[in-house]
């Protein structure tokens, strides 16, 4: 197994949130002679003196608590979670620009950050010569960077304003600059945050494959994004955080389905209380004309559940009521998978010609759809419903259930061939002697 290069061990970083401090020492020293006497603080604003407040209270705020995981040498470790969670803190205690609260950290080998957009960079220097300052920062010599500059502009596209003041800028060239420094000076360890969101969609394809590149050079890459299919791509291994805390670990796939997933409840059935309060599209509400009543996901024989088997057929039934007479009414599933990827559409009809002889007088109706068995690979599904009329409404119900499937073959072979496959029907095949 490769070496740690970065041991982490119960960081936690704690925040004091209010007014800490004032503009000038007079003033804060004040306030300390008040607090050590327990008297009113003189430098509380007005509109605070009457509200109970009480400026020698601040509240605290763990960002981090008690974080522990290894990194490995070459390794892309991904970063997910909210905004919020503790992912730009955590990467600035490994950054050094700041310290935790508790806890420690080892690092071995040379750290390139690119945290915000122009970190590190002096407005009033140029391209040119805020390359040579970041390589300096780095610990590399003059003639070292001097071999990669070329490599480092060619990679930035910002030849014809290298040697303009990098304060003129557009937010996007600060990126690409600040980037290909950071990855082509050869630092044993790259932290990047979300900047890259900054660039066009073509540069962060370059940048992804450049970390790739790096990680393939046996240096290791540190990966905050809310691009989840940029992760996936790139990473090997994920940790989540949630409100400060590591709440998973491991294999990126199932890092990612846990965060796409994390606020879904399972439920077999969605009555229509419930769907009255997700329905979203054009809904007349003085005068409906079709609603959803209820949705519910079984087995073939009715009983009611949401994980099956890979060679099990799944039922979908909707129950709506129509108040007036409908005609041309398509109900639509889409499913997606784990992570929000949209696979497949069905419709109750989609020949026009069935469809302008579909009529239905005011009533409750109930429609069934059901999945063939061997359709589906391992893997967590959701279902959206939408439904269309003439009368202009389109009523959606976004993710409103999901169901779990548990690949089963006989062979644990055609397992593995089918592992991380959403789809795997059981086609026809022919084959016959030339």
């Amino acid at each position: 197994m490769s070496e740690i290069v970065i041991k982490v061990e119960n960081i936690s970083k704690l925040y004091r949130l209010g007014i800490i401090s004032h503009n000038t020492l007079y003033q804060d020293i004040q306030s300390k002679w008040a607090r050590l006497r327990g008297a009113e603080d003189p430098n509380t604003p007005i509109d605070q003196l009457n509200s109970g407040f009480k400026s020698n209270e601040c509240e605290c705020f763990w960002a981090l608590k008690n974080i522990s995981f290894d990194v490995r040498k070459g390794e892309i470790l991904g970063i997910i979670g909210r905004n919020g969670a503790g992912k730009s803190t955590l990467l600035k205690i490994l950054s050094r620009v700041t310290a935790p609260t508790e806890g420690k950290i080892k690092i071995k080998g040379r750290i390139a950050s690119l945290l915000e957009v122009g970190t590190g960079f002096h407005p009033e220097l140029t391209g040119r010569e805020n390359v040579f300052l970041n390589g300096a920062i780095l610990g590399m010599t003059k003639q070292e960077i001097s071999e990669k500059f070329d490599d480092i502009v060619a990679f930035a596209e910002v030849e014809k304003f290298i040697d303009t003041p990098v304060k003129r800028y557009s937010s996007g060239m600060y990126v690409r600059l600040a980037f290909a420094v950071a990855a082509h000076l050869e630092p044993e360890i790259l932290i990047v945050d979300e900047v890259l969101a900054v660039g066009d969609a073509r540069f962060q394809k370059k940048c992804i494959g450049k970390m790739g590149e790096v990680a393939g050079e046996g240096r290791t890459v540190l990966f905050v994004s809310h691009n989840m299919n940029a992760v996936k791509n790139l990473c090997g291994k994920v940790i989540l955080l949630e409100a400060g805390n590591l709440v998973y670990e491991g294999d990126t796939h199932k890092g990612i389905a846990q965060y796409v997933n994390e606020d879904r409840i399972e439920t077999t059935t969605l009555d229509e209380e419930y769907l009255n309060s997700i329905m979203t599209g054009l809904i007349l509400e003085r005068n409906p004309t079709v609603r959803f009543q209820q949705i519910t996901i079984s087995d073939i024989n009715g009983t009611e559940r949401a994980t099956f088997r890979s060679d099990e057929e799944i039922k979908i039934t909707m129950r709506y009521r129509c108040y007036t007479k409908v005609t041309n009414l398509r109900l639509l599933i889409t499913v997606l998978d784990s992570e929000g990827n949209r696979i497949m559409n069905t419709l109750n009809y989609d020949d026009e010609s069935v469809v302008s002889k579909n009529e239905l007088n005011p009533g409750v109706f109930t429609s069934i759809c059901t999945f063939p068995k061997n359709l589906f690979g391992e893997n967590r599904f959701y279902l959206s419903f939408s439904m269309i009329n003439d009368y202009a409404e389109h009523i959606n119900i976004e993710k409103g259930m999901f169901f779990d499937i548990l690949f089963y073959s006989m062979s644990s072979y055609l397992e593995k061939l089918y592992e991380n496959t959403c789809i795997r029907p059981l086609l026809k095949w022919t084959t016959y002697v030339e």
